[in-house]
């Protein structure tokens, strides 16, 4: 019955997904054993199952006595799913710090002194970081109490009808995608923060022998902040989804927020006479990549020209189509 699926979904929602099927078999079984106790081995009515619900009590509750313990940092709904996504970005910003320390060091073995300190400036200023801005993704999620459901809510009068209805899969946000999305936040974060310098068309004359950098180097470190300031607002709509579980309204209107604060945060930033390398063509030539009097030269001259304008042009389609989407997702059910 439909009641009996919504009741499921309710206490199910918020635990471990790998806890989630097994629980929501034991459940319905359990159900069931209820039902048929109740009826006698007849066919069960609404109101039998309602009474069963009404037993079992409010699934918030019966989700909390399957979790075992009850944890308040974020809040126990999403607590294990919080720790979840907070050992994806660690993980992540770990290997994406690595990886870039084996590379700097194979590129250039004789600095590896200096690359190992940076590993280590990396990880103190990194860390705090990725753990900063998701847990602030998923507090909001909490605060702007939205994204709870009716049903688990704390209610003395808790009442089957009240169960909210199972969402279409069209609606559902997957949490994979979330992650995914988190994970490739921190990693852009670990580059631009740490790595910038490699940036650019890599040169190599039998071996390594530098970047011709797309940035400007000598600003750089003025528009750092906006940079990781865009990218954590990444994080934040991202950990918004994962809290949320589903396309609502109110979801969009929070993803266009963000949305727009990113986009006016890159058009500002890029639109600047300093962000990119103003020497790029010349040192392009000057490593012996083109030469000024080539189709070549004339060619990649155009493109980076225009590189900004594309830029702005995909990005504001890419945030404008994201909240399309969840709009027209939103609409469905």
């Amino acid at each position: 019955m439909e009641m009996i699926e919504r009741y499921i979904y309710a206490v199910t929602q918020k635990l471990p997904t790998s806890q989630g099927s097994d629980i929501a078999k034991e459940l319905r079984g359990l159900i069931e054993d209820m039902l048929e106790e109740r009826t006698q081995g007849g066919k069960p009515t609404d109101k039998d199952v309602e009474h069963v619900l009404i037993e079992l009590g409010n699934p918030k509750h019966l989700a909390q006595k399957y979790r075992g313990t009850k944890k308040h940092l974020i809040g126990p709904e999403i607590f294990d799913l919080y720790i979840l996504v907070l050992k994806i970005v660690l993980i992540s910003l770990a290997a994406a710090i690595g990886i870039g320390f084996i590379i700097q060091t194979i590129l250039e073995p004789i600095s590896i002194l200096d690359h190992f300190i940076e590993l280590i400036v990396s990880m103190v200023t990194g860390i705090p970081t990725a753990i900063g801005w998701t847990t602030l993704g998923f507090a909001l999620g909490e605060y702007f109490g939205g994204f709870k459901p009716k049903d688990l809510q704390i209610d003395k009068d808790w009442n089957p009808s009240s169960l909210a209805p199972v969402p279409d899969k069209k609606r559902q946000i997957k949490r994979s995608e979330s992650i995914i999305g988190i994970a490739f936040y921190t990693l852009l974060i670990v580059m631009f923060a740490f790595s910038y310098e490699y940036f650019g068309i890599w040169i190599f004359h039998e071996e390594f022998s530098g970047v011709v950098s797309f940035l400007n180097e000598s600003t750089y470190a003025s528009y750092l902040f906006f940079i990781i300031l865009i990218l954590g607002f990444g994080i934040l709509k991202e950990s918004l989804k994962l809290v949320s579980g589903k396309w609502t309204y109110k979801l969009v209107i929070y993803s266009a927020i963000i949305n727009l604060i990113s986009m006016v945060t890159v058009i500002i930033m890029i639109n600047g006479p300093a962000f990119w390398n103003p020497n790029f063509m010349v040192e392009l030539t000057q490593a012996g990549l083109l030469s000024e009097d080539s189709d070549a030269y004339v060619t990649v001259s155009k493109i980076w020209e225009q590189s900004t304008y594309w830029i702005l042009v995909l990005l504001v389609i890419g945030l404008i189509w994201d909240v399309i989407d969840g709009l027209i997702k939103s609409r469905k059910s």
